[in-house]
């Protein structure tokens, strides 16, 4: 103890280390049946950080090359001590990571949390969720096998459909008019340098916001806790919330291991851009509601494709989903139960699309 004291002190004197954890040992959170949800958000940015440690062990191996990717990610889970191992937990943990950051933000929402003042707090964390899904498209092309490959085309065929700016977009993504080895490279960048760097910046922006606006309780709570303050339950952050998150932390850990070491990570076959592609193609799951919403629109809807159709409608509910704070009067109870609603709807549609895409042929 004595020299964990003296490391304190000797970073004390130096970087004035009291002061600087001095917020975290005034924050509080809020005590109630819901705490729970608080959280997802832990688990989230914890995933995030196993995303990029064994990113980078798989980094040292990897070739993102048409001709060497394949065989890259076969050497690692073949010929490499624990590669096997590393590349599930990465793949797990990106699923993982998205499951708990759509919890994250169905719960922030549900608890009414993205009221003023913390607007911003939803943008961001909204836009991170964005960056996300960012994550799994292009990593999931990388491993350069069929399933990836093929899904990689198509779904950029879906952003082509975008009036306007959808053709240099999909020439943009794919670094030519069709999915080569240019993508990989491309999608390679995107993947290990441009979505980290911009993920990163808005985690600490998040980070910031929530420090600085406190954790929200739902309404009704707020409404009872003003009438009556001595009824305020709370408990101070550091260290009392801190090692519960390391808790749910340490759960998830355990979580991530069994799956990885039970089901681990196929690789599937070689993509051969000379074939056809197989049937039945689907994308990952957490694209796979609007993969199944898209093929069942009827090819033209009056004198518009219904694809383009389909890929606006998604963009408009996307950037209406971004602005919701500011949809939503501070006054109008029906306002706020419409959104409620409209939420309750949304994910009710996307759990079930995503179960009728998964068994649907």
């Amino acid at each position: 103890m004595s020299r964990l004291r003296n490391v304190r002190n000797w970073l004390d004197e130096r970087f004035g280390w009291e002061d600087l954890i001095a917020p975290l040992r005034k924050k509080t959170v809020p005590l109630h049946r819901l705490s729970y949800w608080y959280f997802l958000g832990g688990i989230t940015l914890f995933l995030f950080v196993v995303q990029v440690l064994t990113g980078i062990l798989l980094l040292l191996y990897y070739r993102p090359g048409a001709n060497e990717a394949f065989e890259s990610v076969q050497y690692i889970m073949t010929q490499v001590r624990f590669g096997w191992l590393i590349r599930s937990i990465h793949s797990w943990s990106a699923n993982l990571m998205i499951f708990t950051a759509f919890a994250h933000m169905f719960s922030v929402l549900f608890l009414k949390a993205y009221r003023k003042p913390r607007e911003l707090t939803w943008v961001s964390g909204v836009i991170l969720l964005f960056l996300v899904m960012g994550f799994g498209f292009s990593g999931y092309l990388l491993p350069w096998n069929t399933l990836a490959f093929f899904a990689t085309k198509v779904g950029t065929e879906i952003t082509g459909q975008v009036p306007i700016i959808g053709k240099p977009l999909m020439i943009f993504l794919r670094g030519g008019e069709d999915v080569t080895g240019a993508t990989l490279t491309r999608f390679f960048g995107f993947h290990v340098a441009v979505l980290p760097g911009l993920a990163t910046a808005l985690i600490l922006v998040h980070l910031l916001l929530v420090q600085r606006l406190g954790i929200s309780v739902p309404p009704k709570l707020e409404v009872e806790w003003t009438a009556n303050p001595s009824a305020k339950r709370e408990m101070k952050f550091f260290p009392n919330f801190m090692l519960r998150e390391m808790m749910a932390w340490y759960v998830a850990l355990g979580v991530l291991g069994l799956l990885a070491a039970v089901f681990p990570w196929n690789l599937g076959v070689k993509a051969d851009p000379f074939v056809s592609a197989p049937a039945g193609i689907k994308p990952e799951w957490y694209f796979l509601f609007m993969f199944q919403t898209l093929k069942l629109i009827p090819p033209k809807l009056w004198f518009i494709d219904g694809e383009v159709l389909g890929v606006l409608a998604f963009g408009a509910i996307a950037l209406l989903w971004l602005l919701l704070p500011f949809l939503e009067s501070n006054n109008t109870s029906r306002t706020k139960r419409w959104i409620t609603g409209a939420a309750v709807f949304a994910l009710a549609y996307m759990a079930g699309m995503t179960i009728y895409g998964h068994f649907a042929q």
